[in-house]
């Protein structure tokens, strides 16, 4: 059998959910690799925002709702999954990650986490199964595991960003965008992906990297 990856997906589009083109790379690089994604997303609101004007609209959406969008309807309530479903599990960045999955945009260090995304993330962790987290995305790996487990994440060079991540209990390494890094101990793997990229193509190289060194952690 094909080994499960699961795609924690936290809306659709990047100003109120997942980056599109980070999901969708995370996806294809996947199945390049010869195993299987297993899309997921909590069961919850978020705040929508126009990606034409990037202002917030007013109007609330499901998050699980929104993510179906990009896994073509397949997908499952998080709350239904455990770590004994999946053989490992990646987070791709967008500011749902930080807004939706977590609170990190609003609080940075004293951020909480949504509790089936804590539950699932630190059951993983507790297997020794892989993490990947793309983008922003380290930055709620470092709020759900900081205190406990003092993870090592890069979200590329933002200082802002680091210093919040570093005042979790988590370590922040700088990264160049085509690149990634591992926690060895805690098999966590990240990229900066669009906090960095100014392309596509740049994204895509650092997720090509991170996605087959999640799958070889395995």
């Amino acid at each position: 059998m094909g080994k499960k990856i699961g795609v924690v997906l936290s809306g659709c589009g990047v100003y109120d959910g997942s980056e599109i083109h980070e999901a969708v790379l995370t996806l294809l690089e996947i199945d390049k690799n010869g195993a299987e994604a297993i899309c997921m997303a909590p069961d919850m609101e978020l705040a929508e925002v126009d990606h034409l004007t990037g202002q917030p609209t007013g109007a609330k959406r499901n998050v699980l709702v929104e993510s179906a969008r990009i896994a073509r309807g397949k997908i499952t309530d998080i709350a239904k999954v455990t770590a004994a479903d999946l053989d490992a599990i990646i987070f791709p960045g967008g500011f749902g990650a930080a807004k939706n999955l977590c609170d990190f945009a609003f609080k940075g260090a004293g951020a909480s986490v949504q509790p089936e995304v804590a539950r699932l993330l630190k059951e993983m962790i507790a297997a020794k199964k892989p993490v990947g987290a793309i983008c922003i995305a380290p930055a709620l790996i470092a709020a759900t595991l900081g205190k406990e487990f003092a993870p090592e994440v890069t979200i590329g060079t933002d200082e802002g960003t680091a210093a919040a991540i570093n005042a979790t209990g988590s370590s922040h390494v700088n990264c160049p965008v085509k690149e990634f890094i591992i926690d060895k101990k805690n098999k966590i793997v990240s990229t900066p992906a669009y906090m960095l990229a100014g392309s596509i193509g740049e994204a895509a190289a650092g997720i090509e990297k991170c996605v087959k060194a999640v799958i070889e952690l395995i």
